[in-house]
């Protein structure tokens, strides 16, 4: 006869590691929002910009955002392996996906 499972310590083994992942998760995006420069906008304006990006329908604003963020990601990459940090200064300017539209 197999030895039963123990539900309860296997439930609380996954709770912890479940927390682990959401607070390295609040961490990178944390991590993201300083990256970009967006630390220096206030708690408002940030939330409004991010509201608006949830909300937005047009797939061509959407497609110059995502092809903005995956450059950003790229030349910090590229950076970090020549041995030079990326500076929010580095980062494009968000300009509401006027120039896509």
């Amino acid at each position: 006869m197999r030895k039963p499972r123990d539900i309860d310590s296997e439930l609380k083994a996954l709770e912890a590691k479940a927390k682990t992942l959401k607070e390295r998760r609040v961490r990178q995006l944390g991590e993201l929002v300083i990256a970009t420069g967006a630390d220096a906008l206030d708690a408002e304006m940030l939330t409004g910009a991010l509201l608006g990006a949830v909300t937005t329908k047009d797939g061509q604003t959407k497609e110059g955002w995502r092809k903005a963020g995956a450059s950003f990601f790229l030349r910090t990459v590229r950076r970090s392996a020549s041995g030079s940090a990326c500076s929010a200064g580095d980062a494009p300017p968000h300009d509401g996906g006027a120039a896509s539209a």
